[in-house]
C-alpha cells in the first residue's frame, strides 16, 4: 500500500502513520536480531505482534477503500442526476396539455423530495402545452436516489378525458412519452468528436439581455443516430453546450443499454416492463379518478392530488413490484 497516498486522506491518514510506524519498528528488531543471534526467539515473537498488527492496520485500510469502490459502483447504476424528458404523443393539442402535466406533477414530486429542478429545454403549443420539453432533476446528495427512484417512469402515459373543447361529452385518449436519462459520471463507450454537429441560436424567454441577443442556445445532433438535444435555458454557450453534450452522452448510452437489455432479455425477470419507451405503462382516467399502472395491474385515486405531485405511493409500489388487482382499461 502506498502510504503517502492514504495520508492525504482523513481517513486513513492515521492508519498510514501506523504502518509506518510497524514498519521501522519491524526494521529495528530484524537488525537486532541480526546483531545477537541468543534474541531470535525473543525477536521471532516481537515479529510475529508486529506482523498480525500490520495486518489488522491492512484490513481496516482496505475497507475504507472497498466502501469507496461500492459508492462509486452505486453513483454510475444509480447517479443522482437525471434529465427527464416528456413528449406529446398521439392526440395534438390534448397531448400537449398531457405532457405539461406530467411535467408539472414531477417538477411538484421533485419539490417534495427535495431536489433540484431545472429546465433546459421546452417546446410549447398554441395551447402553452408541451410538444416537447427536458428537464434537469438532481439530488442533494446520493442518499436522494434520483435514478433509483425515477427509472420507471420512463414510457408511454395515457390520458382519458373529456377535453374543454369536447361539445358532446365524448372522453378522448391521448398520449405522452416520458424518458428517463442517468447522468453517469463514466460510460462504456468511446465517443468520437467528429460525429456531432452543433448548431447555435438566440435562446428566447426570460433570462436577461445577454441569452437574447447572443446566440447562447445550443443544438447538438450525433450524426450516426440521428439523436438530437437542444439546451436553452443556460446564461452561456459554452454551460449550454455541456449541458446538451451530457444530455446526448445519456441517450448514447441508453441506446446501448438497450441493446444490451435485449440479448439478456430472457433472463431480466426482476425488471418490471421492458423499460421501452414504446411501451404502455401508465393511464390517467379522468372520469373514474383513477390512475392505473399496467405494469404492476394496481390503482390509486384521488387524480389531482396525484398530478400535483402525490406519486410517492405510485413510486414505492413499483420500486417494491407490489402486484395488485387491475380493472383493465381499452
Amino acid at each position: 500500500m502506498n502510504t503517502e497516498e492514504l495520508k492525504k486522506d482523513h481517513r486513513t491518514s492515521y492508519l498510514a502513520e501506523s504502518l509506518q510506524r510497524l514498519t521501522r519498528k519491524e526494521a529495528e528488531v530484524r537488525e537486532m536480531l541480526s546483531g545477537d543471534e541468543t534474541l531470535h526467539d525473543l525477536a521471532a515473537a516481537e515479529l510475529k505482534g508486529i506482523q498480525e498488527e500490520r495486518e489488522a492496520v491492512e484490513k481496516q485500510i482496505q475497507e475504507i477503500l472497498d466502501k469507496d469502490k461500492d459508492k462509486e459502483r452505486d453513483e454510475n447504476e444509480f447517479p443522482n442526476e437525471i434529465v427527464l424528458e416528456v413528449r406529446a404523443g398521439a392526440g395534438g393539442d390534448e397531448a400537449s396539455l398531457f405532457a405539461w402535466e406530467l411535467a408539472h406533477m414531477y417538477g411538484k414530486y421533485s419539490e417534495q423530495q427535495g431536489w433540484q429542478w431545472r429546465v433546459n429545454y421546452e417546446s410549447k403549443s398554441e395551447l402553452n402545452g408541451y410538444k416537447e420539453a427536458s428537464f434537469e432533476i438532481k439530488g442533494k446528495d446520493q442518499n436522494n436516489n434520483v435514478y433509483k427512484k425515477m427509472r420507471y417512469e420512463q414510457g408511454v402515459h395515457r390520458v382519458q378525458r373529456i377535453p374543454a373543447t369536447e361539445k358532446n361529452g365524448r372522453v378522448h385518449t391521448s398520449t405522452a412519452s416520458v424518458a428517463v436519462l442517468p447522468i453517469k459520471k463514466k460510460v462504456n463507450f468511446q465517443i468520437n468528436p467528429a460525429e456531432f454537429e452543433m448548431e447555435y441560436s438566440r435562446s428566447g424567454g426570460k433570462g436577461g439581455q445577454n441569452v437574447n441577443k447572443v446566440e447562447t442556445a445550443v443544438r447538438i445532433i450525433h450524426k450516426p443516430t440521428g439523436l438530437d438535444v437542444r439546451s436553452t435555458n443556460e446564461r452561456s454557450q459554452l454551460a449550454n453546450r455541456e449541458k446538451a453534450m451530457a444530455i446526448l452522452v445519456a441517450k448514447l448510452a441508453q441506446l446501448e443499454e438497450e441493446k444490451e437489455a435485449k440479448k439478456y432479455a430472457g433472463v431480466r425477470k426482476e425488471q418490471i416492463g421492458t423499460g421501452d419507451r414504446s411501451e404502455k405503462i401508465r393511464t390517467y382516467n379522468f372520469p373514474q379518478d383513477r390512475v392505473t399502472d399496467h405494469r404492476i395491474k394496481k390503482s390509486w385515486h384521488n387524480l389531482p392530488k396525484i398530478l400535483e405531485g402525490g406519486i410517492k405511493e405510485i413510486i414505492e409500489a413499483i420500486e417494491s413490484g407490489a402486484v395488485g388487482d387491475e380493472d383493465e382499461e381499452n
